[in-house]
């Protein structure tokens, strides 16, 4: 998890993501914040998200990241 919170402070350092559970829903991210996650998820961890997996539930809090990004791992 530290290696995924490092590289979202890369996109976005004025967030506290270990304790914010609504990033999306609260219009703390935007869709750019979004594209670059997504963008820098796949290089990270070697996985493609298609866009049906682009949603605010994926995207709301780091350990919904971290979910999407196991989920897709195992596939």
């Amino acid at each position: 998890m530290e290696n995924l919170i490092e590289l979202l402070k890369g996109v976005r350092d004025d967030i506290d993501f270990r304790e914010c559970a609504s990033l999306v829903d609260d219009g703390i991210l935007d869709s750019f914040d979004i594209v670059e996650i997504v963008n820098l998820i796949g290089e990270e961890y070697d996985i493609k998200i298609p866009a049906i997996e682009i949603v605010p539930e994926n995207f709301n809090s780091v350990d919904a990241i971290l979910n999407m990004i196991q989920r897709l791992q195992e596939k």
